[in-house]
């Protein structure tokens, strides 16, 4: 696929660079890539994959900007609050570079699409944030035949791989099953610096750059760790299971019954709650968000124990309380909750405690 003038202009530096030049510009024009999640990682990857030349670009996010976005999706502004990741993220990378193709997708990555959308492209960046997303992602790559490249936060520590490129690893290779429901905190709950995401996601997209262009060494069967608080990182090797690989089609019932907290006898619904509000059911709050997180926002009446003190507490700081009361945990997003309603039941004999699904952000909407 040949260059034309005004491509050889812009993409001049990448044609001076000895060991990617002519060849290797044409294979990225002539490339296509799907970056699900256009967020932390995503927003960094496409900035890069837009500026380089990919040829086509897809773009998969259902979810609107939020004022907690802008402290490290790159591609937003204060003024796109509330309009869809996707579309905004395709005008901004449309008006950095008009000479490629930039497909927006405002809908959710799920099994119902998830084998049209790979299928359509050449190579996958996969910037989810959440274990259901990631396993489907990787299932989809190998029943397709399309490599993809992972990158991953949890504090400042950052995770990059390429996987299912010819014939290597696969993510289910790495992690075989799921964690437990609620034993890894997302983002929301955990936080995140910024720039970690954006070093990540850049990563991803010099990865991406690297499959598709035939330039350089990608990291199929290694496993890149960066501790971002000493900038040392870390090559892990991989090694291949083929069971793995035994993917043939995707499971009907989907992925978030077996990644995410299971709702039943340990959570409660926002409606419920409001119903048992409302009714003047016996019922307490405890809130186990940090001080901070509690200024903006709580459901009133409530206790307020952070759940770091929770864990190293006694049964004073518990004292508002009543164990016999029907209690209600709630958090951000319902993962803390899921901890503090264990403590709960273990060590201060609360019979009845349930976490509110979804947290204080479910509560809201």
């Amino acid at each position: 696929m040949t260059l034309t003038p005004e491509e050889v202009a812009r993409y001049q530096r990448h044609l001076s660079l000895q060991g990617f030049g002519l060849a290797a510009q044409e294979r990225l024009k002539a490339g296509s890539v799907l970056v699900i999640g256009a967020g932390g990682l995503g927003c960094p990857a496409l900035l890069y994959l837009a500026a380089a030349g990919v040829g086509r670009i897809a773009i998969v996010d259902p979810d609107s900007v939020d004022t907690s976005n802008l402290q490290r999706q790159v591609l937003y502004v204060s003024v796109d609050r509330g309009a869809n990741k996707a579309e905004t993220a395709a005008r901004r990378l449309r008006a950095l570079n008009p000479l490629i193709r930039i497909d927006a997708h405002p809908v959710r990555f799920d099994r119902s699409n998830a084998l049209e959308f790979v299928r359509s492209c050449d190579l996958v960046v996969d910037g989810s944030d959440n274990f259901p997303t990631r396993y489907l992602v990787n299932d989809a790559c190998v029943i397709a035949g399309r490599p993809f490249v992972y990158g991953a936060i949890q504090g400042f520590e950052g995770h990059v791989s390429v996987f299912n490129w010819r014939g290597g690893p696969t993510y289910r290779c790495l992690f075989p099953e799921p964690p437990e429901p609620g034993s890894v905190p997302n983002c929301a709950e955990a936080g995140v610096l910024g720039a970690v995401t954006g070093l990540v996601g850049a990563m991803q997209a010099c990865e991406a750059i690297k499959v598709l262009s035939g330039v350089g060494e990608p990291l199929a069967g290694r496993l890149l760790v960066l501790d971002a608080l000493t900038m040392a990182s870390t090559i892990v090797a991989l090694r291949p299971d083929p069971k793995a690989r035994a993917v043939t089609e995707l499971p009907p019932e989907g992925y978030g019954e077996v990644c995410e907290a299971p709702a039943g006898r340990d959570e409660i619904g926002s409606d419920e709650l409001r119903r048992l509000m409302s009714a003047g059911a016996p019922l307490q709050l405890l809130d186990v968000r940090e001080a901070w997180e509690r200024e903006l926002s709580s459901i009133e009446p409530s206790a307020h124990v952070p759940l770091g003190r929770l864990e190293a507490s006694s049964a004073s700081d518990l004292a508002p309380l009543d164990p016999s009361v029907p209690t209600v945990v709630y958090c951000a997003g319902g993962v803390r909750s899921l901890r503090g309603i264990r403590i709960l039941r273990e060590r201060h004999g609360f019979r009845s405690a349930l976490s509110l699904r979804g947290g204080i952000a479910a509560w809201s909407k």
